[in-house]
């Protein structure tokens, strides 16, 4: 077969504006066939414009270092041809410039919209306040130069609708006259401290009584203190007093589920009461928010930041860790196992299918606003999990990056984790999940743990967050490609909420530098893998929700076999509840939670491996036998022995040390052959023993399934 002729220069540059052509003709065909697109649409038809310029820029740059030398063969007109393609990116890039004026006039027209109806509802203040809030306008506007345009806008849309403005208004001012005598006498006590951030707000203490004068529907109240003073407050800190109920259901438990959480949306429909367990999380979030009010006045942090969602679901028990997902999963009845399944066929626990079974690849984080030095930063790490806009539906996967001094703005983790690197570094995860929710996806937080260097106060704080919705409108799953997902501030609950406001109010008016300052928006890098058939075996053997690493995949599968060995295979009576005696099936799960003991699992059966034959390997009894050697010699002492600190997240000097001692243990037992001798070792001390490391108790590790 002859080689295929190069392309000439030109032709590749022509074909390729060609394509660029097609694309900046489609996104034009969508934007106009919706008059007014949703906010959402609006910011990806945005970005996507941003896109096709770079690619029209490249090409350009590419025409315009053209010679015609560089052609193989003669062109005929080859100044005339080469001066059309550069009309055509001409007129491309106009065309993507008039586009992008539309989108930024029309997000302009409801921002200016928006600034005249809070100006309206502020109508309850006394001219001086007015006075000093207009000057106040007045020196934000000349400051942040794209506000000013923002509100002459909403001027001109008012003046030319005064009929419907009119109307509107009054119907308002009814509304406004209801909501205030219903909320009339109403008092509501504060959930946390908050520091008002504008010249209209009130600041107020925890546990401080406030009186509602008026309910917004954007969820800023106008409030009364025991002072006298008024002032606008965020819904979200307030919860309702009602002593009555109080004296009749007195305990902590009942009135904590009690509390009276429904919110207004910006659109004046109350949304639903918050009914998931989590919600816990989000109250002790808001209730700690204060430290992070003081870390934002001090400029330590951007407005943004908030107490990381994720990390307080965590601490509050196992529900939503690794190793309560990984144990079977019982029915209704608790008579039988919902998710493993004896094959005798096979001889083995039957493959599981899921609706979402797939491989994601974390590539880096840019952007990410950096900490002031007051802020000493101990873990960069991204959390995710299956979410559905509401509810987390899975466990919550943590995966730390790395980053360079030179650059700390830019995350990066590793693709693949082989050898000796932490499997806490694989950027390569897997994500199953078996919920009908149409809106499921994954979330993803960026977070940081950080200690105060004047109090030493720990805490995790949540730099952004990001959700990838896995199904489109009609139910289809999403390509596999690379995704570039902006980052949204505030907690998973809030909407509309920037990481780094300061980005976007130094935003200058032409379009294109509002284009550049797209880009310097916090973005995070993933890339959805379509599963290869070694995956998709590996992972049919995992609970249908589980979302983890894919470096120890292949452990997780051994350890659900064995499970399906010792529940459906070797017990006599499948009505029999008694422990089991397992100490690999009691002890595993302890791993998920210890990812430097995983790692020397890891490490050690990647060596048993490499020293089995073909044969050998094929041979899945002998594999579990050889798997359970490698287990009790090389884990299980670890786990028990004093000479381990305990784990614990973000601590360097506990991480080095657990380090050096699994380093060591790992050594002394490939040098001697086994662990006996450090067993035997007057200096090896190891726990009291508990019936608990021997014994498994399925019904008590297992998770219900919902009836």
């Amino acid at each position: 077969m002859l080689p295929r002729r190069p392309r000439d220069p030109l032709q590749a540059v022509r074909r390729r504006s060609q394509e660029l052509k097609l694309q900046v003709d489609t996104l034009l065909s969508e934007s106009q066939l919706k008059a007014t697109l949703e906010p959402s649409k609006r910011q990806d038809v945005y970005q996507r414009c941003i896109q096709l310029k770079q690619a029209i820029d490249e090409n350009k740059t590419t025409l315009q270092k053209l010679k015609k030398a560089d052609e193989a063969a003669p062109v005929g007109n080859y100044d005339q041809r080469k001066a059309e393609e550069q009309s055509l990116l001409e007129k491309l890039t106009q065309q993507l410039q008039e586009l992008a004026m539309a989108i930024s006039k029309e997000n302009m027209t409801r921002t200016g919209a928006h600034t005249e109806r809070e100006e309206d509802a502020d109508s309850t203040e006394d001219e001086q306040d007015e006075d000093e809030n207009e000057e106040e306008d007045g020196d934000d506007d000349g400051d942040d130069g794209g506000d000013g345009d923002d509100d002459d806008k909403g001027e001109e849309d008012s003046e030319e609708s005064d009929g419907e403005e009119e109307e509107s208004e009054e119907e308002e001012e009814q509304q406004g006259e209801e909501s205030l005598k219903q909320a009339a006498n109403e008092e509501y006590i504060a959930l946390g401290d908050f520091t008002a951030q504008q010249a209209r707000d009130l600041t107020f203490k925890k546990g401080e009584i406030l009186l509602i004068i008026e309910k917004k529907p954007d969820g800023w109240w106008i409030a009364k203190n025991a002072e006298g003073n008024e002032g606008l407050i965020p819904r979200t800190y307030l919860e309702l007093c009602n002593k009555e109920k109080e004296e009749q259901e007195p305990s902590d438990q009942d009135s904590e589920e009690a509390v009276d959480v429904e919110d207004e949306t910006a659109d004046g429909a109350e949304a639903k009461p918050r009914t998931d367990s989590h919600w816990s999380a989000v109250r002790k979030a808001i209730s700690e928010i204060n430290t992070v009010d003081v870390l934002a006045t001090m400029g330590a942090i951007p407005a943004g930041f908030r107490p990381s969602t994720l990390a307080q679901l965590l601490e509050e028990g196992n529900r939503f860790r690794a190793s309560s997902f990984l144990q079977p999963e019982l029915t209704a009845s608790q008579l039988a196992f919902r998710d493993l399944v004896w094959d005798a066929k096979s001889g083995t626990i039957r493959p599981r299918p899921s609706r979402v079974s797939l491989v994601l690849t974390l590539w880096s984080c840019k952007m990410i606003p950096h900490p002031g030095a007051s802020v000493q930063v101990l873990s960069r790490h991204v959390r995710l999990c299956a979410f559905d806009g509401s509810k987390v539906l899975s466990n919550i996967h943590t995966v730390r990056a790395t980053w360079q001094p030179k650059k700390p703005k830019t995350w990066a983790f590793s693709p693949q984790v082989t050898g000796i690197l932490p499997c806490l570094l694989s950027g390569d995860c897997f994500i199953r999940s078996n919920s009908s929710s149409p809106d499921l996806g994954i979330l993803f937080e960026l977070g940081i743990s950080y200690i105060r260097n004047s109090t030493g106060d720990r805490g995790e704080l949540s730099c952004g967050w990001a959700f990838l919705k896995l199904f489109d409108a009609s139910g289809a799953p999403i390509p596999a490609r690379t995704y570039e997902l902006f980052l949204n501030g505030g907690t998973p609950y809030e909407k509309g909420v920037e990481v780094d406001p300061s980005v976007s109010r130094r935003a200058h008016s032409s379009v294109f530098h509002q284009m550049l300052t797209m880009r310097r928006q916090p973005q995070l890098l993933v890339k959805l893998r379509s599963l290869n058939q070694r995956s998709r075996n590996i992972l049919s053997f995992l609970p249908e929700t589980l979302v983890g690493s894919m470096c120890c995949s292949h452990l997780l599968v051994f350890y659900r076999q064995i499970l399906g060995d010792a529940l459906l295979k070797d017990r006599t009576n499948s009505q029999n509840t008694e422990l089991i005696s397992h100490p690999m099936l009691a002890s595993f799960p302890q791993l998920l939670e210890q990812p430097e003991v995983m790692d020397a699992l890891r490490s050690s059966w990647a060596e048993k491996e490499s020293t089995l034959k073909r044969s050998e390997k094929r041979d899945r009894e002998l594999l579990k036998a050889s798997f359970l050697l490698v287990y009790h010699d090389r884990v299980l002492p670890l786990l028990h022995s004093t000479l381990l600190p305990p784990f614990r997240w973000a601590e360097e000097e506990t991480e080095a040390a657990r380090w050096k001692i699994i380093a060591d243990f790992l050594k002394q037992t490939q040098e001697n052959q086994g662990a006996l001798q450090a067993l035997l070792s007057k200096d090896g001390v190891h726990e009291p023993f508990d019936l608990s490391e021997q014994a498994y108790d399925f019904l008590g590790a297992g998770r219900r399934s919902p009836s």
